[in-house]
């Protein structure tokens, strides 16, 4: 039980680093905006679809969490300004 917590509580400070970094993006405005908020409810369909498909299955708790959190991660990456840049 104890690593689930670890998991959960991960999960909640990578979320919160996301959803600034996403608040930043959308107070921006623009067309990069308008994608960020197409693509945020669309992977949050596709995120709640997809849990409840692996619960449905029988997935442990631990492990639909760490799919959510590397979902999380790979959007602070995108949002981070040293992850838009492209590579040289």
């Amino acid at each position: 039980m104890f690593p689930s917590w670890i998991q959960l509580t991960m999960l909640t400070i990578e979320a919160q680093q996301a959803i600034w970094l996403r608040t930043m993006r959308l107070a921006l405005g623009g067309a990069m905006a308008e994608a960020e908020t197409v693509r945020m409810v669309s992977e949050k369909v596709a995120a709640c679809s997809a849990a409840a498909r692996a619960i449905a299955r029988g997935a442990s708790a631990d492990g639909v969490i760490r799919r959510y959190r590397r979902r999380v991660r790979a959007n602070i990456k995108r949002l981070s300004p040293s992850g838009s840049r492209t590579k040289r």
